[in-house]
Order: C-alpha cells, then sequence, then structure tokens
C-alpha cells in the first residue's frame, strides 16, 4: 500500500508507527518493573501483609510468679483485667471509630489519637494499648457494639494484685510500664511496649524469675479485624513463685503500731540473717501504680514531708542515739580503758573546757558502772570513755560492728550511714577535730549516721553470741508446679570485735535495760520472757550550754527528737531481734519500746509449739 502513498504521507505514517510501537513498549516496560518491584522487591513484605488481612498472630502475657510469706500465705495474686487495643489499618475510618471509641471509654478523642501517634513506627497490624483495666460496664458496652468499631478489640490479661493494700509495699514493690530505654536495654528481650516489669523491690529483684514466657495464638480475622476463628495457640509460660522469709502476721502487727508515725520496724531472726518484718511508716498502695497512677496522685506521694515512698528501714539515716553506747562500750572494754570495776561519777553533767556536756538526768546518776550506764543510759560515763579512747579509735569499733557500711541485704538504695573520723572531718570541711565532739559522738550524736538495717543486725550479732549475718529476704522459688529450684542459706559475713568477757558485759548490761528498776525501758518488759534492748533518743537540734530544755508542748513537731529501741528476745535463746525508729517520737522509752515489746510479744507467741519451748508469752507486764 505504501508503493501508492506519497512519500511525504509515507514517512508521517512510520512515525505515527513508531510512536505508539514505543508507548506500548514504555508501557509493558513500567507494567513489567512494577510487578518486579511487587513480586520481588517487596514479594515477602506484601504476602505477610495479605496473609494478615486472613491469618495473624496474636501475643498472650503469661501470668506473673505470686509472693507468698515464710507461712505461704499468698500476698501478691493475679486478676484478670480487660484492655481495649485497637489496629489502625483495621480501624476504618479512624477518626470516626476513635470518636465513637472515646465516649464509651470516657476518655477525650484527642488522648486516644495522641497514643496512636506515638505508635506510627510500629506495625500497621500490631495493637495499640488504649485504655487498661476497664470495668465491667465498658466492657459490655464495647462489646454490645463491636461491629460498629473495627479494628478495635479487648484482650483479657493477668493483672498484679496486691492483696493487703500497702502491707510490706517498700519490700514487695511495684509494677510499672515499661519505657523505651528498658525496652532497648537489653535486659527485657521477651517484653514490648505496654508491658509492665517490676520497678522497685522484690518485684524488680526477681524480675526474671516472676516474667514467665510470652505464649501465643494464631488467629483467621474478618475484613474488619475481628476474630473468626483460632487456628492454634501456644500457652504462655507461668513464672515461678517466690517465698519470703517475712511472717505476714508480725508485718501486719507491726505497720499496726506504727499507724500514724513516721518511721520504721524491722525484725530479724538473729541465727540466720532471715528478716521477719520490714515495715516503713507511711506506706502507699502498690495497686495504684498497677492501675495507672495520676500526675496529681503522684505529686501527692513525692510532696509528703513523711515521705511514703522512702524504704526508712534500709534508706532513712538516722543519729543513732544512745544506741550507740553499746559500741562504745565494747571499745573501751576491749582497748581495756575500763573493765567491769571501773566507775564514774555522774552529777548530771561533764565540764570539758569551756564547756558543760549534760546527761538526760538532771539530777544524776551517781556512782555508775558499765553495765549500770548501759542500763540507765548515763551520758556522763560514756563522755568519759569516749574521752579515753578518742574519736578514731570509736570509729575503727563501728565499722567492725558493721556500721557505715552496707549490709549486703540487696535491698533498693540501701544508705550507708556515716562513721566520722579526725580526717573525715578535715577533708570535708577543713577544721580540725575537736576534742570536745568526740563526747557528742561517743553518745551516738554528732555526725554520726545509721539505718535501722544496720542496729538490727548489730543487736542481733550481740544476741547470737557474736555472729554478723547478712541479711536476707529471699527464702525459696519454685516452679508453678512447685519444684524448688532455689533457696537462700544463712551467710556470716563477719564476727564482732569483742571477747566472750566483754560481749558478756553489755548483753548484761541491756538485760538490765528492761528488766530492773532504773533501766531505761523497765516500763515494757514482759512478763514471762526476758526481753533485752537499748534505747535512745537521737536530737534534731542542738541545744546551747546555758540553754533551759523546752517542755515537750513547747517544741514544734519537725524539731522533736526522734526515738530509738533495739531489742532482742528471749535474751538467753534469742529467736527474735528488732530496730524500731519513730521520727520525733521524742523518748525511745515510751515511743519505740512498746513497738518493739508488742512485736515480740506478738511473734514468739506465734511461733509453732516446739519453738516456744524457751518462753511461755504472756499478754501482762508486771
Amino acid at each position: 500500500m505504501s508503493e501508492y502513498l506519497p512519500t511525504a504521507d509515507q514517512d508521517w505514517y512510520k512515525q505515527r508507527l513508531a510512536g505508539v510501537m514505543l508507548v506500548a513498549v514504555a508501557a509493558f516496560a513500567i507494567l513489567g518493573f512494577r510487578l518486579f518491584h511487587l513480586q520481588v522487591l517487596h514479594g515477602d513484605e506484601l504476602r505477610e501483609l495479605s496473609e494478615r488481612n486472613s491469618i495473624r498472630l496474636q501475643s498472650i502475657d503469661p501470668p506473673r510468679g505470686l509472693i507468698f510469706d515464710r507461712n505461704g500465705r499468698l500476698l501478691v495474686d493475679n486478676r484478670p483485667a480487660f484492655d481495649v487495643s485497637i489496629i489502625p489499618k483495621d480501624a476504618k475510618p479512624l477518626e470516626e471509630t476513635i470518636r465513637k471509641l472515646s465516649r464509651l471509654l470516657g476518655v477525650p478523642a484527642d488522648g486516644l489519637m495522641t497514643k496512636i501517634k506515638t505508635r506510627r513506627r510500629q506495625s500497621a497490624y500490631q495493637p495499640i494499648p488504649l485504655k487498661q483495666d476497664i470495668g465491667r460496664n465498658v466492657l459490655a458496652a464495647i462489646e454490645a457494639r463491636r461491629y460498629d468499631l473495627p479494628g478495635v478489640f479487648i484482650d483479657v490479661k493477668p493483672r498484679r494484685q496486691y492483696i493487703y493494700r500497702q502491707s510490706a509495699a517498700h519490700l514487695i514493690g511495684y509494677l510499672g510500664e515499661i519505657n523505651a530505654d528498658e525496652l532497648s536495654c537489653g535486659l527485657y528481650d521477651d517484653c514490648r511496649a505496654g508491658d509492665y516489669i517490676g520497678k522497685f523491690g522484690i518485684e524488680k529483684a526477681y524480675e526474671s524469675s516472676l516474667r514467665g514466657g510470652r505464649g501465643g495464638r494464631q488467629v483467621e480475622v474478618s475484613a474488619k479485624g475481628q476474630v473468626v476463628r483460632v487456628m492454634k495457640t501456644v500457652g504462655a509460660k507461668p513464672g515461678q513463685n517466690i517465698f519470703l522469709t517475712i511472717d505476714q502476721q508480725l508485718q501486719l502487727k507491726a505497720e499496726e503500731l506504727l499507724a500514724a508515725q513516721a518511721g520504721a520496724a524491722i525484725a530479724m531472726d538473729p541465727t540466720t540473717g532471715q528478716l521477719l518484718a520490714m515495715a516503713s511508716s507511711p506506706s502507699f498502695d502498690q495497686n495504684a501504680f498497677v492501675s495507672g497512677m495520676t500526675h496529681d496522685q503522684w505529686n501527692v506521694l513525692i510532696s509528703n514531708p513523711q515521705r511514703p515512698m522512702s524504704n526508712k528501714a534500709v534508706q532513712g539515716e538516722y543519729p543513732p542515739a544512745s544506741t550507740y553506747k553499746i559500741v562504745t562500750a565494747i571499745a573501751g572494754l576491749e582497748e581495756e580503758l575500763i573493765d567491769e570495776t571501773t566507775t564514774f561519777f555522774c552529777p548530771g553533767f561533764l565540764k570539758f573546757g569551756n564547756r558543760v556536756y549534760r546527761c538526760w538526768k538532771k539530777g544524776g546518776h551517781g556512782h555508775m558502772d558499765v553495765v549500770r550506764a548501759i542500763a540507765e543510759s548515763c551520758d556522763v560515763f560514756f563522755y568519759q570513755v569516749g574521752q579515753k579512747l578518742g574519736v578514731d579509735r570509736i570509729a575503727w569499733y563501728a565499722r567492725a560492728c558493721g556500721l557505715g557500711s552496707s549490709t549486703g541485704s540487696k535491698m533498693d538504695h540501701e544508705a550507708k550511714g556515716l562513721i566520722p573520723t579526725a580526717e573525715w572531718k578535715l577533708k570535708r570541711t577543713g577544721i580540725p577535730w575537736q576534742a570536745g565532739e568526740t563526747l557528742s559522738v561517743a553518745i551516738g550524736q554528732g555526725y554520726n549516721l545509721v539505718t535501722p538495717i544496720q542496729m538490727l543486725t548489730l543487736v542481733a550479732a550481740v544476741a547470737n553470741q557474736g555472729a554478723q549475718y547478712q541479711p536476707f529476704v529471699l527464702e525459696r522459688v519454685e516452679t508453678a508446679q512447685e519444684e524448688v529450684i532455689k533457696t537462700s542459706q544463712p551467710k556470716e559475713v563477719s564476727r564482732l570485735p569483742v571477747s566472750p568477757d566483754t560481749l558478756e558485759l553489755v548483753r548484761r548490761g541491756l538485760w538490765e535495760v528492761v528488766n530492773t528498776p532504773g533501766g531505761t525501758a523497765y516500763g515494757s518488759r514482759l512478763k514471762d520472757v526476758d526481753m533485752s534492748g537499748k534505747t535512745g533518743t537521737a536530737q534534731i537540734v542542738g541545744r546551747k550550754d546555758d540553754e533551759p530544755e523546752a517542755e515537750d508542748e513547747e517544741i514544734e513537731e519537725q524539731f522533736k527528737d526522734h526515738a530509738w529501741f533495739v531489742a532482742y528476745a528471749p535474751s538467753e535463746a534469742p529467736r527474735i531481734a528488732v530496730a524500731v525508729i519513730v521520727e520525733h517520737g521524742e523518748h525511745g522509752s515510751s515511743t519505740a519500746a512498746p513497738i518493739a515489746r508488742e512485736m515480740i510479744r506478738s511473734y514468739l507467741k506465734n511461733l509453732p509449739a516446739e519453738a516456744r519451748q524457751l518462753a511461755t508469752v504472756s499478754e501482762d507486764v508486771e
């Protein structure tokens, strides 16, 4: 045909044909490249997305291990909780779905959208938690409208429940939602955003044992993301159960006795180092952390001047006051600066240099030996012992008795306290140590700072003839099938720097504190069992030499003295040692000693019959 066309027309026709062919080739090239892009470069990803439209994997959270006391009493359990989540890819139109859900949850739509936007980087088919632990009424409302809420689903998850609200909160600890830093640190490989982990106390220390192993299920879903059927399930592995050394009955008693007061009461088996109770007051409700604490609730906690979030038993640092006379007595006797027959006269004060150092008893104690000086807590006697010793020798014995360093209890943020020396003061202040400061140190005042758990380990060592045990709270770990996989054993870390003769004199003095007239805790004695102990009154604000003592009602609460008492019982074969500190309680004899007495009485009465052969404890005091 071309032979009949003019040459110009032939050229035009060829150009048009070439153009059409070029367009066709380009179209096929683009289509081929797109197919290569979809099937080869992104085939696996698209295949996974396609399968997820019908088949998906869902996570199953493991039930966390339970926590029990030494007698098998359940302290921490799990309960079922209903959590609302959303899969944005299924929730179309998203904004309309969120508006509907907002009305049902009682949560602003903007808040829900913010949660979704913060998780944009995660997979489009990964659930985003919106609200946890909804009530049954909200659950019913959502279920009734499930077809109007595409992409919204409810999970039933185990939620932590602390049975005795606020009890042993500082010891057991609490859970909190895992944060980004914890997710990326490598210690929580089985966790994901939205999971709860131990943040404090036993919950944190034994997180790996308590957590368990995550399970999963394979499900078929509809176009709206709703589960049609479960195809396969791999069950979650329960966490291991923890048994503590504490006696919950004694724990509750200690908390009851400390109610409405700031302070701590801590008890130990002096023959093993097992902690029997650890109460810090005021406390807090761990359940509030699990259910979600508001900013207002958190601010109330952290702004409370009584520091409810602080574990005063191990974190609180206080002047030891007259409980420190145990150390001064040991040092004086071991250095042979005094002996059983040494006496000093107490007229109620001691003149030293240009100062007058007063005894707590205005009229004085008269002639005192070391046993009666401990029993009646004579300041003048220990001023003179301290003067002979010097601050550095006192410090050596204090540190050898376990003060000024961690006890090794493995509790969160355990404080070390402070045992001053001449060198320490010079480095800190640039001022040399003054001889008069030694007198204050000798009776537990001045720069001295100790924790209740340190004083507990000291008095427990005196009780058991000198062995210092590391305090511990874990008795054993069991699987859900009750197979024991770990147990704790007593660990003797050191011995008191004391001879049997010295220890006998100190123990006799502590016995007379409680059991003889004139002893500072005579009013707290028990009728049918001997208790030994030492009172202390720690000054918050010092007084000038010529300043008269203020009446109790004239002193503002925050300036009142702290009250101490450390004790053990029965005196000859101790089963329990106790340390009590009551902040601003003023007098150890009237405030702290009665708390210790009732703790000891409660514990000994509830021991098994074979363990109570050494003492029968009466309800009455002589």
